[in-house]
């Protein structure tokens, strides 16, 4: 706040101090001085949350200005806007840069003291005697903030690597013992399903073990996915879902942009669950398979058109599970019959860090594109 109102002072002094802005004279050099001035200071602040390459350019507008409107004006004050130069250089800049910035701005202002001064010397010894400890003391509180930020940092830092730790733990323990178990065991039913076969057993004894096969064939591929999800590796895309479904379609809304790995996982889920409880309960033909990336987060539909509808109360695992998992993640799965078929709704929120700006960002037509 101190520093804006000295800023507007110096701005105030300018307009007003001989010549005044204006079209004749000098007042065209003292305007353009006061907009150079403008449009620096804008780039350049708040301090500690802009760009480094547009806070630099910011900064070298203001030292123009300064320059330019010391000459322009000797009995002005322009040459103030140095240590504002000097203030912002040595917070936001590390060491080296910081310097450099500094340095060059004070060599400058003091150009422009040498020329329109009525005594350079003292004034540039003044100048550098008064600078000099406004830059250390800013670089000093540079390192204390970026000391500060580095301590707010650790912990989640910490959480996260434990999180990742955790899930490659439990990645590997699927691996290891679910993966290994159900490869095994779709081994041995298919052993067994060729050996009923083989010795002329009861069609629907064989016609079992096809089945029990296949499940476990499936339970298999799902649990690769879930510990592909857990280390981070892509899943298939919905595209890919989705054409695996006989007359499923794929519409995709908003701005694509990437989910993290829960939220990929959740979404895959999600539609793979619904669409096989379509294709056990349902006599739909049709399904239409919705993506909207809207502004407060990401919203999956699927909803079928059949003349029997998956009645899906208490006891159903599946969608449950997708629910709790929505739930962990602070969003919501809603499911139930709709006039002439099943709709199933899963919303899942923006992370905190995409909730400022979303629009304007291209990605893939999927989040879960392989």
């Amino acid at each position: 706040m101190f520093g804006l109102t000295a800023m507007t002072i110096l701005f105030v002094v300018a307009v007003v101090t001989d010549p005044e802005p204006g079209l004749h004279g000098d007042g065209p050099w003292v305007v353009l001085g006061l907009v150079l001035y403008i449009a620096g200071i804008w780039m350049s602040v708040p301090a500690r949350d802009v760009p480094a390459r547009r806070r630099f350019v910011g900064l070298v507008l203001v030292t123009a200005a300064a320059v330019l409107l010391t000459i322009v004006q000797p009995k002005g004050a322009m040459v103030g806007a140095v240590y504002y130069v000097v203030i912002i250089a040595a917070i936001a800049f590390n060491g080296r840069q910081a310097l450099a910035v500094s340095a060059a701005a004070v060599a400058a202002g003091c150009v422009a003291l040498a020329i329109s001064a009525e005594n350079p010397g003292d004034a540039i010894v003044a100048t550098l005697l008064s600078v000099i400890p406004w830059f250390l003391v800013m670089r000093l509180v540079g390192e204390l903030h970026d000391e500060r930020d580095q301590l707010r940092a650790s912990p989640a830092a910490h959480a996260e690597s434990v999180a990742l730790a955790e899930r490659g733990r439990v990645a590997r323990d699927m691996h290891d013992v679910l993966a290994h178990s159900l490869s095994a065991l779709a081994l041995q039913l298919e052993g067994a399903r060729l050996l009923a076969r083989d010795r002329g057993a009861d069609p629907e004894v064989v016609e079992g073990l096809e089945r029990a096969h296949h499940l476990a064939v499936s339970g298999l591929t799902e649990a690769r996915q879930a510990i592909s999800a857990l280390r981070g590796d892509d899943l298939p895309a919905l595209e890919d879902l989705a054409g695996t479904f006989p007359g499923t379609t794929l519409t995709v809304t908003g701005t694509p942009r990437e989910p993290s790995s829960e939220a990929r996982l959740a979404l895959y889920r999600t539609a793979q669950e619904a669409l096989t409880n379509v294709r056990r309960h349902s006599a739909s033909d049709r399904v239409e398979l919705k993506l909207a990336y809207e502004d407060d987060g990401t919203t999956l539909t699927v909803q079928d058109h059949g003349a029997a509808a998956p009645v899906i109360g208490g006891r159903g695992y599946g969608l449950t599970g997708m629910r709790e998992r929505a739930e962990l993640l602070g969003g919501r799965l809603n499911a139930g019959p709709t006039d002439d078929g099943f709709r199933v709704e899963l919303w899942l929120p923006l992370p905190r860090a995409d909730r400022r700006a979303t629009s304007g960002r291209g990605g893939p037509s999927s989040p879960l594109r392989s």
